[in-house]
């Protein structure tokens, strides 16, 4: 097979790879945009009646038992109970705010005064950059071309046999 022939499939099998890598990466972007974003302040409000809630073992309908972050995000917990709460390190005291620097990736169960299982998790992620996309589309797009270039290599050239 002539050299020339050769480098064509390599650099068309790597570019194939990269683009079937960039199309797996990007798909995988659309179900992953909740931690697409740069970090920011999130306010999850404690409403009132939250702590006569908790005492019947009720959930509050306004506060999920878990939450979802971005590295370097900013929790502020508003306290518009009648009742001081507790949220892991936080006190707020009623009618006040406190916030939380969630500067590290890590998932926490904090006690919690205004659950009924009194603890709540944060989930805190990555965020999701360019750069972070353009890695997973280099560490999944190669591999999968240096495998078509392989295998392209392994089958070799097709001859049409003519029949007579």
């Amino acid at each position: 097979m002539p050299r020339r022939v050769l480098v064509k499939r390599v650099v068309i099998s790597i570019l194939l790879g990269l683009l079937l890598g960039a199309a797996i990466s990007e798909i995988t972007f659309i179900f992953l945009k909740e931690t697409a974003r740069p970090p920011q302040e999130v306010m999850l409000v404690i409403p009132a009646g939250t702590a006569e809630r908790v005492a019947r073992g009720e959930k509050p309908p306004t506060i999920p038992a878990s939450l979802s972050f971005v590295a370097g995000d900013t929790l502020i917990v508003k306290n518009e109970d009648s009742v001081d709460h507790q949220l892991g390190p936080l006190w707020i005291p009623a009618g006040t705010s406190a916030s939380l620097e969630l500067a590290s990736v890590n998932n926490y169960a904090y006690t919690c005064s205004f659950q009924p299982g009194k603890y709540i998790g944060l989930d805190v992620h990555e965020p999701l950059t360019l750069s972070t996309r353009l890695k997973g589309i280099m560490f999944t797009g190669l591999p999968l071309g240096v495998l078509m270039a392989l295998y392209s290599l392994i089958l070799g050239p097709r001859r049409l046999i003519a029949t007579t």
